[in-house]
């Protein structure tokens, strides 16, 4: 089961159309096809971004099982700083991305990262979607 990173973007795109690329990443996860890696940073990331004023139409509700459903993910503590992306807050998730070895970071930006950090692929929910698809089914 390959490790992924998700990057914040990909998770209001998830919550506000629910029957898109992004919520089928979700899927994956529910699904135990992939497994969720955040760090602490990336949760509080997650819970700052998916609570600003700007995403009021999100139900509260759908917000806080996301955070829930995110806390249950495997959590890793990066040991070091980087400052890859030129956008500063992208560095937390090339981070976790590092600490927990992760194969893919998902994110709807590559813009701000690079196509690969070490041995993560940086991909796009679609792209993401895909390569799961040609994966065997492990047994659970």
């Amino acid at each position: 089961m390959p490790k992924i990173v998700v990057d914040t973007n990909v998770l209001v795109s998830a919550l506000l159309i629910t029957h898109g690329a992004e919520a089928a990443v979700l899927d994956c996860i529910a699904d135990h096809k992939a497994e969720w890696c955040v760090s602490p940073a990336v949760l509080a990331e997650y819970e700052e971004v998916l609570r600003r004023p700007k995403f009021s139409r999100i139900p509260p509700k759908y917000v806080d099982a996301l955070l829930v459903f995110a806390a249950r993910a495997n959590l890793v503590s990066p040991k070091i700083t980087l400052t890859v992306s030129p956008h500063g807050p992208d560095n937390r998730f090339l981070e976790c991305a590092e600490a927990a070895n992760a194969d893919y970071l998902v994110t709807g930006n590559t813009r701000h990262f690079p196509s690969r950090h070490g041995d993560t692929e940086i991909v796009r929910p679609r792209q993401f979607l895909e390569l799961i698809r040609k994966q065997p089914d492990e047994p659970r």
